[in-house]
């Protein structure tokens, strides 16, 4: 395989794990949101917010180890899931 290919499939699984990565953590972002709102606690949505953002520190830094464009397509993935965790929301509103 040649540099640009294998340069382009590490681009690919890094866009793919950014999106399956912003798929799990805005169902936690919900799932803390209804936590919270529940009134069940404030140590539980604190612990899920601090669990998130640590996950987040980590994915992304290890996307950074390979280098800028899977860090850039590992973030275009995170913010694809985002848009489709945002229609899902509006949806049920």
């Amino acid at each position: 395989m040649t540099a640009t290919g294998s340069l382009f499939a590490l681009s690919t699984v890094s866009a793919l794990g950014g999106l399956l990565f912003g798929l799990g953590y805005f169902i936690a972002l919900r799932r803390t949101v209804e936590v919270f709102v529940g009134g069940r606690g404030r140590l539980l949505p604190a612990a899920l917010t601090l669990g998130r953002l640590a996950a987040a520190i980590l994915f992304l830094g290890l996307a950074a180890r390979f280098g800028a464009l899977p860090l850039l397509t590992a973030l275009l993935g995170f913010l694809l899931a985002r848009a489709l965790a945002l229609r899902a929301a509006r949806r049920i509103a």
